[in-house]
């Protein structure tokens, strides 16, 4: 699942200014004399389907050397399994409740406020240079000041994908100061095209994979789905290729952080747009170049929300305030620390289409999902269903228990879903009505609504619930939702006191 925070209360500000400075000396010792650069490198729609997570079918072998030689993270999450929701979280190290980038920015959802303090800005102004390569998909852009933007469109046409590379070894070459990238790639977003310019060279076809494990299906259709969406992966471990070649061909590679991950799961059934594991998790690797060993593997629980202090603390740079995250500094360097027991994530909506609110908590083995409008039909399982898997109910509907129960679930949740991850990793069996489970239940609903409190959902109230949706509802037309006729006002009411 998704997301962070620490299982404890905040610290008093002066106490975590004091910790901020032993772990900045710790940081300084490790790496340069001066600061780092930070190249972070952010693929589309793809959960950890690589060679070295153990993905069988696709070939990776960038990133699997990048992992190597830096440390992969096991269990990584997003906040919420929604390209907007998730790089806003990453570069704001708020979730999406805090700061406001609840659903797209294409449907005009965005920030509550364009002073939010995040990356960008905190990094540009502690002397990096800072630049963005492909979309930054967040409202407003002009919260986050780049001094360099260059193919600033979603782009998932893949067009003219050598100038990734290009415009970033221009970025490089230029920069005397530390610098901040990010590279932002179309793979493995939909469309899911086989080859482009003979990449790759030899795709592969459905009748050489199996379908993702987490669909609990296996069709002619969805292995070959499948195998294009391996394709995709393929072609992006290209891209990183072309673009570390870059790096080291400038003579910056060891001086330069360099983070990979995935901006949410596969958008494939059961994975983006949902609460579940196979929407949440993500790859993410590290590489320090010479600054840290590789070959390392982390199994604690981590969330793109943890980046933020991470990359502020390697920079020397101070957090803007307390952030919900933790800095993975310690992690990064093997030390045996007390790490967080629980993982939280989110869901709200993704366009105007599929708007089901969620919240939900992991911990090393059990999950649990709430269903904040439970006892209504989830507008999100027919909208991925028929925009893309057409013919797949009747699939569904001969596919034996527990599978075929999983997805009558996902079009009418329960309040609660509880699932152990150890046993049913791919969340097919709810146990939350099983009085075996009972206590487990009842301790992860009580985690559930202490973070939810400590962090001030405005979604605990019901009406914030009900308005939103009735201005959802508004915009539809025919029963389709309205772009031009979407009005929303969520940012005046959500933490509206006089109500």
């Amino acid at each position: 699942m998704s997301s962070t925070e620490s299982d404890t209360l905040p610290a008093p500000l002066h106490l975590v200014q004091g910790l901020l400075i032993v772990v900045l000396t710790l940081v300084q010792a490790s790496f340069l004399p001066g600061r780092p650069n930070i190249l972070l490198i952010v693929s589309e729609d793809n959960g950890p389907e690589i060679g070295c997570y153990g993905e069988p079918f696709v070939k990776t072998p960038i990133l699997d050397k990048l992992a190597a030689n830096g440390v992969l993270f096991e269990r990584a999450y997003v906040p919420q399994a929604g390209c907007s929701q998730s790089r806003a979280a990453l570069l704001t190290g708020l979730y999406p409740h805090q700061n406001g980038q609840i659903g797209l920015a294409t449907w005009k959802f965005g920030l509550y406020h364009e002073d939010t303090p995040n990356l960008v800005r905190s990094l540009k102004q502690a002397g990096y240079r800072t630049g963005i390569i492909g979309k930054l998909h967040v409202n407003p852009a002009s919260a986050f000041p780049f001094d360099f933007k260059r193919m600033e469109s979603s782009n998932f046409s893949r067009n003219k994908l050598q100038n990734y590379a290009r415009e970033a070894e221009r970025f490089i070459k230029k920069s005397k100061r530390p610098f901040f990238l990010s590279v932002n790639y179309p793979d493995a977003h939909r469309p899911f095209l086989k080859s482009v310019g003979g990449v790759p060279e030899n795709p592969l076809t459905g009748a050489e994979v199996k379908s993702l494990s987490y669909f609990g299906l296996d069709t002619p259709d969805l292995r070959q789905q499948t195998a294009d969406y391996y394709n995709c992966m393929g072609r992006l471990d290209s891209q990183v290729g072309e673009l570390l070649e870059v790096l080291r061909k400038s003579g910056k590679y060891e001086d330069t952080l360099i983070v990979y991950l995935g901006d949410h799961g596969a958008d494939m059934l059961r994975g983006k747009r949902t609460s579940l594991e196979g929407g949440l998790r993500i790859p993410l690797i590290m590489s320090g170049g010479k600054h840290w060993k590789g070959g390392e593997r982390c199994s604690e629980l981590v969330s793109t929300i943890d980046l933020m202090p991470t990359l502020l603390g390697i920079a020397g740079v101070s957090p803007p305030g307390e952030l919900p995250g933790r800095t993975l500094v310690s992690l990064l360097e093997g030390k045996n620390v007390e790490w967080r027991k629980h993982l939280f994530a989110e869901f709200h909506l993704h366009s105007a289409h599929n708007y089901y609110p969620q919240r939900s908590v992991r911990d090393a083995r059990f999950k649990l999902i709430h269903n904040l409008m439970a006892g209504e039909i989830n507008p999100g399982y027919e909208f991925t269903l028929k925009r893309f898997f057409k013919g797949v109910e009747e699939a569904i509907l001969v596919a034996g228990e527990p599978v075929r129960g999983a997805y009558q679930r996902m079009r009418y949740p329960p309040e609660f879903e509880l699932y152990d991850l150890e046993n049913d990793p791919h969340e097919f069996e709810n146990l939350a009505e099983d009085s075996d489970h009972a206590e487990v239940l009842r301790r992860l609903k009580k985690r559930l609504l202490q973070w939810r409190r400590s962090t001030k959902d405005p979604l605990l109230d019901r009406k914030n619930v009900l308005q939103l949706k009735s201005e959802i509802e508004a915009c539809m037309k025919g029963g389709t939702p309205s772009k031009a006729d979407l009005k929303l006002n969520y940012r005046e009411y959500f933490f509206d006191k006089s109500r």
